[in-house]
């Protein structure tokens, strides 16, 4: 019970580390690009890479943390992170910034499955619910303080103690992971089969998916997709026919939970973190705001994320995915009202007016995001919960290269209140087509006449 104590406290110390990088960069972006001259593709880069490799490295690493163990990839992701941290905190020029996060997003990337997969493998029913409850909380008090301390640390430091704050985090977890995690491989997944070329074609897939939307040709790009999807579907029939086991398990792919609860996070992850990152460059590229100002602003939604998310496993035992449908409701009318207060509040009530829509998005947020992952989960066959982790995390890795590089592309590119209106009008889309799967499913749910089939 001590070392399974120490253990998830490493794994949430870790998310934290991870999750702070994410929060705190957004107020450093402006003094970043007026130091190093970064233009608005290197900008795409630097706030949306980190996400693209994050999203190639998930995959293959919860594969082989469900084959070999996790403990040494947990450690591998965590110096790689803390290493290209130094290197992007130091950086002179723009485009070691970029490729520097780029690495760190492999490195969080090999990292997080790890976390997840081992919260499956180490709790189970509430335990389990209430552990992804936790997670989500690190996850909100890291959303909490990272536009605080970053403003901080930005007006008496400058933006390179942003880019270098998490490494002390990772520095004292190395030392402690290799003491406590265990030390041998699962003796069930020794013989897996890795199933190399499917995962090769399907980071070819995701890779052609996103580069598109960080500044690199549409169409060469896109044109690539169907491709490669095709090659990826032909390899897995034939693989699994010879005995293999294939990245796409079948298994998984059948439950109707788990397609739902993935598209769910797909649209709304991506929405959410759009959402802070559209105010923030806004408020200080165009309207001049302190560093500090403007994360004080965004401060409440964060606030309101880490306070919810703590109730947010009540409402998977009382509500299951009705609640989490209401919750994507109010986060979209909190974005559309955000729209209406960017046009319609004088500029001195302008802080108050986004203080509070952000308040109501990251509160609804807190009911969606844990709830989501946890009834979502429930789903993973035996032996792949590392597996399911990263597919599901892949999911809103995708919406969130492709959210917060469109987002950004639209903010930047223009004057005016209608460049802040195009970016949050994107995210009120995402948000929507998220209340849609849902409603969907629980409409499906109804003609069944199935009382509760997210719970077991």
């Amino acid at each position: 019970m001590h070392r399974r104590a120490i253990t998830l406290a490493l794994c949430l110390a870790a998310a934290f580390t991870t999750l702070l990088d994410q929060s705190s960069l957004n107020t450093a972006v402006p003094a970043l690009r007026a130091s190093l001259g970064a233009g608005e593709s290197e900008v795409q880069w630097i706030i949306a890479g980190y996400s693209l490799t994050f999203g190639l490295a998930l995959v293959p690493s919860g594969r082989l943390g469900d084959a070999y163990g996790r403990k040494w990839l947990f450690v591998l992701g965590i110096a790689l992170f803390s290493t290209a941290a130094i290197v992007a905190g130091t950086a002179q020029e723009a485009w070691v910034v970029a490729v520097a996060r780029l690495v760190q997003g492999v490195g969080a990337g090999t990292v997080n499955p790890q976390v997840l997969g081992i919260i499956q493998e180490l709790f189970d029913g509430p335990g389990r619910t209430k552990a992804l409850g936790a997670y989500a909380i690190v996850g909100g008090v890291a959303g909490v303080i990272g536009p605080l301390v970053g403003g901080l640390l930005i007006d008496t430091y400058g933006w390179r103690s942003v880019l270098l704050l998490n490494v002390p985090f990772g520095l004292v977890t190395v030392p402690l992971a290799i003491k406590w995690f265990p030390r041998r491989k699962p003796r069930e997944h020794r013989h897996a089969s890795l199933d190399l070329p499917g995962l090769a074609l399907l980071g070819g897939a995701t890779l052609c998916l996103l580069l598109p939307f960080t500044g690199a040709d549409q169409r060469a790009w896109i044109a690539g997709v169907p491709l490669l999807v095709a090659a990826l579907i032909a390899w897995e029939r034939r693989y699994a026919r010879r005995g293999g086991t294939p990245i796409l398990l079948p298994a998984l792919l059948r439950e109707r939970g788990y397609r739902t609860g993935t598209l769910i996070a797909t649209f709304q992850f991506g929405a959410s973190l759009s959402v802070s990152l559209a105010i923030t460059l806004y408020l200080q590229e165009k309207l001049g705001w302190p560093a500090l100002h403007a994360g004080l602003t965004v401060l409440p939604g964060a606030l309101g994320f880490a306070l919810l998310s703590a109730i947010g496993w009540r409402v998977v035992g009382r509500h299951g995915r009705r609640g989490i449908l209401w919750a994507l409701v109010g986060s979209l009318g909190a974005v559309t009202s955000t729209i209406g207060v960017l046009h319609w509040v004088p500029g001195r009530w302008l802080g108050l007016g986004l203080g509070l829509t952000q308040l109501a998005s990251g509160a609804a947020s807190g009911l969606i995001i844990s709830p989501n992952q946890a009834l979502t989960l429930l789903h993973a066959p035996p032996g792949a919960a590392g597996l399911a982790a990263a597919f599901l995390q892949l999911a809103q890795r995708i919406s969130a290269t492709v959210g917060t590089a469109a987002v950004a592309g639209v903010v930047l590119g223009g004057s005016g209140p209608g460049p802040i209106t195009g970016g949050l009008a994107i995210c009120a889309g995402m948000l929507a087509a998220a209340v849609a799967v849902a409603w969907r499913d629980l409409a499906r749910e109804s003609l069944t006449g199935s009382l509760n089939i997210y719970t077991r």
